[in-house]
């Protein structure tokens, strides 16, 4: 199978920030057919790495309730250059939450909130280049952002990541854009204002590939899992979102025969 076409400036890898890493390594090793090995405690903070079919596709970090943030998935973008990016954010409107940091061998990484708030990783390649299998049952499928402030979103990505752009949908309906243009496109950011809870904040959300949809969520509530959205035919697959075993929203996709 190819390996993921993870250019400058498109998802390269996603984490799961979760208050019980053990339950959350035991729902996904249930529902994909994840295993998992851990990285050194001292130079890693213990950090777990998940895979599938050996190939790696996710890490796993304990949320010890010091940053604030709820139990989250996180996608990471591809840098060249991450101090160059990381100043090209905040020029741009963007607000730094991590400045870059070198993890030990593997690259380095930041963290920061795009014009309209979503927060969004980003990862300078070193000894880790991304994840190894993607659009693959029970790896990553597609990265997209929900934001109310869709014109000056769309702009930040362009201008911070240099993403060359494409118009899905120019309706009050359906306002879409994505990175690159029809197969080739990587990621979606949606103008969500109209239906975005009040409060809730604009954000990332990963989908993943599965075989079958309806299995999945029934699997996914059987595990202690929940369902945001029932399982709904698109154009770009039979998607649902659920939440994992400590609460993590995740998208599931399941690709729809042509014809």
């Amino acid at each position: 199978m190819p390996k993921p076409d993870l250019t400058v400036g498109s998802p390269c890898w996603i984490d799961l920030l979760t208050s019980d890493p053990q339950k959350s390594q035991e729902f996904y090793a249930a529902l994909f057919g994840w295993t998992y090995e851990a990285g050194d405690q001292e130079k890693y903070g213990g950090y777990i790495t998940a895979s599938k079919d050996q190939k790696m596709v996710a890490g796993i970090m304990n949320n010890d309730g010091s940053s604030g943030s709820p139990d989250v998935w996180t996608t990471y973008l591809r840098v060249d250059d991450i101090d160059a990016a990381t100043k090209a954010a905040a020029e741009h409107g963007g607000q730094v939450y991590l400045e870059p940091m070198e993890v030990p061998e593997q690259g380095k990484m930041a963290m920061f909130g795009d014009t309209g708030g979503a927060a969004i990783g980003i990862w300078e390649f070193g000894g880790h280049t991304g994840y190894q299998l993607a659009a693959e049952d029970g790896a990553p499928a597609w990265h997209e952002l929900f934001t109310r402030d869709f014109a000056p979103t769309v702009k930040f990505y362009e201008d911070v990541f240099g993403w060359d752009t494409a118009v899905v949908g120019d309706t009050d309906e359906f306002r879409y854009t994505t990175l690159g243009a029809g197969d080739d496109s990587k990621a979606g950011i949606m103008d969500a204002s109209s239906f975005l809870p009040e409060g809730a904040p604009a954000s990332w959300h990963v989908y993943f590939a599965v075989a079958n949809a309806d299995a999945t969520i029934e699997k996914t509530v059987a595990l202690g899992g929940s369902v945001i959205q029932p399982a709904e035919d698109t154009p770009f697959g039979r998607n649902a979102a659920l939440k994992d075993s400590t609460g993590a929203e995740f998208w599931i996709t399941q690709e729809i025969p042509q014809g």
